[in-house]
């Protein structure tokens, strides 16, 4: 698959999967704009997760108009973006797509016990390893009809974002 018409990525998996080392290592390569899912969030999301609580779909649906909002006003600005989103169910991404054939997921994907090591090793980040569960729980990987791609995260940041690279055949 090619993203000539697919002026965004979005980098989506469970909580502690390398969503935002991958995206800095892409614009670091690529030279497009990013942004970090969780910069949408409301406060009361926030807080609703570091107490634990997996946030409901009510408490999403703002969450991700917001993030569509944001790649439009990017694509309108003639910009290539990197967004950085769980988006583990398709009700999801099809929120994120929206209208265009704009987006490209990338879905960063391993083990639970691989995600679960690098989570207990972040400092810092509302997400708390016990709601890795729910995440697995909820994940609905990409369907055959939908656009993207998805990448095993066991190798390194580089290796990971040369993969996704040459996979896309992305160029800056």
């Amino acid at each position: 698959m090619t993203t000539d018409k697919r002026n965004h990525l979005v980098l989506m998996g469970v909580a502690g999967s390398g969503k935002t080392t991958i995206a800095e290592e892409l614009v670091e390569r690529l030279g497009w704009v990013s942004a970090e899912a969780d910069e949408f969030h409301s406060q009361a999301n926030i807080d609703k997760m570091a107490s634990g609580t997996p946030l409901t779909d009510e408490d999403r649906w703002p969450w991700l108009a917001s993030i569509r909002s944001w790649l439009d006003e990017q694509t309108a600005a003639g910009r290539k973006a990197v967004v950085t989103c769980s988006a583990l169910k398709r009700v999801y991404r099809d929120v994120l797509r929206g209208e265009g054939d704009d987006v490209c997921f990338v879905h960063l994907g391993g083990s639970k016990d691989l995600i679960a090591g690098r989570m207990a090793q972040r400092k810092g980040h509302f997400m708390p390893t016990s709601l890795l569960d729910s995440q697995f729980d909820t994940l609905e990987p990409l369907g055959e009809d939908e656009p993207g791609i998805s990448v095993d995260i066991s190798g390194t940041p580089d290796q990971i974002t040369g993969d996704i690279i040459a996979r896309l055949q992305l160029t800056a």
